[in-house]
């Protein structure tokens, strides 16, 4: 698990949620879409919040902000609950879903408990979750690879003065830069993929391989240099970049063509695939 601010799936729908004082905090809007499947699920939240106000529920007065990741890509204060302030908001949404759903929630919670005592269960549960979303095992296995080693470069960038948030952002984005030729913000136009979806979802085996090599290569490049600051940082950040620029170099010499892929995640999930197989029944 990268991060725990993150998304979860119910019924293939996306929750997000975040880890936060010791508890699961869910984005209500998220879950009144998935029980109401309004067309405008934070108007929904909107009146029915102004309702129970009204009716003096203290559970919605309660209710907290923080931020999540937004749909524009940018983090974004965001009315939350935890799972047992969740479980009496949903006693006020009429919904067929309101059942699986609370099951649903014990569930999550008890799979962070669990996680907490065996971090490799968290693992595991990733792996199920790109299989449900119909990635191949070749691609998981390589994705798992590839936050492995990223969590060793952040762990670098943490002792070695590096502030998280942005500075880690530029920090990763030298790798882009330097080894693909496009900033993050222009990989993700390439793709034609949304500012708030992970770029490394739709890459494919090839660019996640040469990420991981340079982002290898800058753990290395800075225990070497025993790198302080995020300026040097940066400047080893590009010279990780350098390496991961020389293999895609050498490999597109030999296949002729260019790695940098216009694939994105309904390509890599086989929705394409699918659609061109039944275009070809039909003709």
């Amino acid at each position: 698990m990268e991060k725990d601010n993150k998304i979860a799936l119910f019924e293939q729908k996306e929750i997000r949620k975040v880890w936060h004082n010791g508890k699961w905090y869910f984005a209500i809007v998220d879950a009144v879409e998935v029980l109401t499947e309004s067309g405008n699920p934070a108007v929904y939240w909107r009146v029915t919040k102004k309702r129970l106000i009204a009716e003096g529920n203290k559970t919605v007065t309660n209710c907290n902000a923080l931020k999540m990741l937004a749909k524009d890509g940018k983090m974004r204060l965001t009315d939350v609950a935890n799972t047992e302030e969740l479980l009496r908001i949903i006693q006020a949404i009429p919904s067929p879903k309101a059942e699986p759903f609370k099951l649903w929630l014990a569930k999550v919670g008890y799979e962070r408990i669990e996680e907490i005592n065996n971090p490799e269960l968290a693992m595991d549960r990733m792996k199920k979750l790109y299989e449900q979303k119909g990635y191949s095992k070749a691609w998981i296995e390589q994705r798992e690879r590839g936050i492995i080693t990223r969590h060793l470069l952040t762990d670098e960038w943490k002792t070695r003065g590096a502030k998280e948030g942005l500075e880690y952002a530029i920090l990763t984005n030298e790798i882009y830069k330097e080894g693909f030729g496009l900033t993050a913000k222009q990989y993700k136009e390439h793709k034609q993929i949304e500012k708030h979806n992970n770029l490394r979802d739709s890459m494919t085996n090839i660019e996640l391989a040469l990420t991981n090599l340079g982002e290898a290569s800058a753990v290395e490049i800075h225990n070497e240099n025993k790198t302080q600051g995020f300026n040097n940082l940066k400047k080893d950040m590009k010279l990780a970049g350098e390496v991961t620029k020389v293999a895609r170099k050498k490999l597109e010499s030999n296949v002729k063509k260019s790695v940098v892929s216009k694939i994105n995640y309904k390509q890599l999930t086989g929705e394409e695939v699918m659609k061109l197989k039944e275009e070809k029944k039909d003709s």
